[in-house]
């Protein structure tokens, strides 16, 4: 009875893997289907947006668009975007490489494709994306 038992036990381990395995593939679909949405929002955004300039210029009449409210609403998509692109990363145990944008391990610390090192960013990077250019700061 014992190795009856044993077989059950490692056939309701396979179920429960196998069965995880679908939810996350399920999970990946779904953020896959928000991304494209996303996308395609992002394109009609663009798409009205030139619409909007171009009969503007065909009609002779000065561009009279809230250009700023229009780059901000594609702005937020592209924020959404990122955070689902993100969400789908981290559920197929990928890591996107900053420079190049090649899918790595999870557990890789450079790039396969190009090298770049990859995980949170070190502290001299950060330093250096938000110093300000010498130019800006002298008072003249």
């Amino acid at each position: 009875m014992g190795v009856l038992e044993d077989v059950v036990i490692n056939a309701k381990s396979a179920a429960e893997t196998v069965g995880k395995e679908a939810g996350r593939l399920v999970d990946i679909s779904r953020l896959r289907f928000s991304a494209a949405e996303l996308q395609k929002e992002i394109s009609r955004k663009y798409e009205t947006l030139g619409r909007m300039v171009y009969d503007s210029h065909k009609s002779g009449n000065s561009v009279d668009i809230n250009f700023d409210e229009h780059v901000k609403g594609i702005d937020m998509l592209y924020q959404r975007l990122d955070e689902v692109n993100e969400k789908i990363n981290t559920l197929r145990k990928k890591t996107v490489c900053p420079k190049c944008g090649f899918d790595n391990d999870e557990k890789a610390s450079f790039c396969s494709r190009c090298g770049t090192k990859l995980g949170q960013q070190t502290a001299s990077q950060d330093s250096a994306e938000n110093e300000v250019p010498p130019d800006e700061n002298s008072s003249n």
